[in-house]
């Protein structure tokens, strides 16, 4: 079933430090949250309300980006019923549901982060595509091409 709608409810962001040395980066996306939501849909559907933080870090102590919002996913009312339950009792929801969403999440995500390291000008938190000159490239390609092993 398709995702319905993708809203984030809190940025907070923050350098502590100037960057001077390595920077350690990682992430962290978790569902705190999942709960039924009302929304005028047919009656044989529901939709279903994941929240999530989304957490950029910036060690040793440089900053931290937190995203926090939700995501609102529409499935049948017996499969809903479902996921509830199993969020209730064991806080899991099943691997490729779980696919899609932290896939939508991190889409959005990974964008405003991406936005918000520049205004706070830290490192991106991920690899951006580099232009690599063409003699560097030629002799990369050579090396590689020169390589016994």
């Amino acid at each position: 079933m398709p995702i319905l709608g993708f809203n984030i409810t809190k940025i907070n962001a923050e350098k502590k430090n100037e960057v001077n040395q390595k920077v350690d980066i990682a992430s962290d996306l978790k569902i705190s949250k999942v709960s039924e939501e009302k929304v005028f849909l047919d009656k044989a559907q529901t939709a279903l309300r994941f929240d999530f933080d989304f957490i950029v870090n910036y060690n040793p102590n440089i900053g931290t980006i937190n995203l926090s919002g939700f995501i609102l996913y529409v499935e049948g009312e017996e499969s809903a019923k479902k996921i509830l339950d199993s969020w209730k009792k064991n806080k899991t929801i099943e691997p490729d549901l779980m696919e899609k969403l932290f896939n939508s999440i991190l889409l959005r995500c990974n964008i405003k982060t991406l936005l918000i390291t520049q205004e706070l000008n830290l490192p991106p938190h991920v690899r951006l595509p580099m232009v690599v000159a063409e003699k560097e490239s030629k002799e990369i390609k050579n090396k590689k091409d020169n390589y016994i092993g």
